[in-house]
């Protein structure tokens, strides 16, 4: 059997529920959908995403990414996207692993290794094709779940292959930028955090920047030169997508899940939500409902 099949058989052994699943292992996570889906704002965090079967787009900003089992995909921080499958059946569905990036264990590496600084003008996002090492690494870890009582010690030696993999290929440099201190890239990122941990707060850019440890012209420039967005909207877009969520899995009413984002005004929560997502919060609601094509950050 090829890697990429054994990566197949592995994650829909694993992830048989619809969208993504957390798994034993904290950083990794298993995607699976039966169907094309619509276009979904989400977060990705710092990862790497290998489809095992299927295609998806992401795009940031005007940056369009395709990737399939040809290639994969990294992102270097935190980034607000918007995900679509566009190659997904019952009979071949979308199938996915996510290992999200030890940003500590990566800086460790890197300074271990004695590994070069990188430029500065580079992508925060990436496509690269498949490695067979990485796939065989990645099959391996998803295998741990098998072996529960094994995860403990050995998984997180095949998180370091992972990251050695990472680190010694196309996108090594990219990785090494972000994992530097003193980089607008990791400035930024920490930014994100804290936006992320406290989204649903009225959070001052001054206290954003402080986290930062850049000014507020600094911040504002290169947080919209990373994300395309300000840390404002970036703030907001959170807050809809947390309210979405809520809508659709818990059955959330508008007005409660925009309360519980952070929104006083409900004319306001429902004119934002519309302007990100092309409908009301009820009408989009119903109708990711009766699609059945809503399956979350993919």
């Amino acid at each position: 059997m090829r890697k990429i099949e054994e990566l197949a058989a592995a994650i829909e052994h694993h992830g048989v529920n619809q969208g993504i699943s957390a798994t034993a292992i904290p950083n990794l996570s298993l995607i699976r959908a039966d169907r094309v889906s619509v276009p979904v704002p989400a977060v990705y965090e710092a990862s790497c995403c290998i489809i095992a079967q299927g295609a998806k787009q992401v795009s940031l900003g005007d940056q369009h990414l395709f990737y399939d089992a040809t290639k994969y995909l990294i992102a270097s921080v935190d980034l607000p996207v918007v995900g679509h499958v566009q190659e997904a059946s019952p009979e071949q569905p979308y199938l996915c692993c996510k290992i999200d990036l030890n940003l500590a264990a990566l800086n460790d590496m890197i300074m271990s290794q004695g590994m070069p600084a990188a430029p500065t003008d580079l992508p925060v996002m990436a496509v690269y094709p498949t490695d067979p090492d990485l796939l065989d690494a990645a099959c391996r870890l998803i295998g741990l779940l098998d072996q529960p009582d094994s995860i403990a010690t050995l998984a997180p030696l095949i998180e370091r292959e992972i990251l050695y993999r990472l680190l010694t290929g196309p996108h090594g440099a990219l990785l090494r930028h972000q994992a530097r201190a003193d980089s607008h890239l990791n400035q930024v990122s920490r930014a994100i955090r804290l936006i992320r941990e406290r989204f649903e707060e009225r959070l001052r850019i001054g206290e954003i920047a402080a986290a930062a440890g850049m000014s507020e012209s600094s911040l504002h420039a290169h947080f919209k030169s990373i994300t395309r967005m300000t840390p404002i909207e970036f703030q907001k877009q959170l807050r809809l997508q947390e309210a979405r969520r809520l809508m659709t899995s818990s059955g959330s009413s508008a007005s409660e899940a925009g309360f519980a984002v952070g929104y006083d005004s409900p004319s306001q929560f429902s004119r934002e939500y519309r302007r990100l997502f092309g409908l009301a919060p009820r009408q989009d609601v119903d109708r990711l409902r009766a699609e059945d094509r809503y399956v979350g950050a993919v």
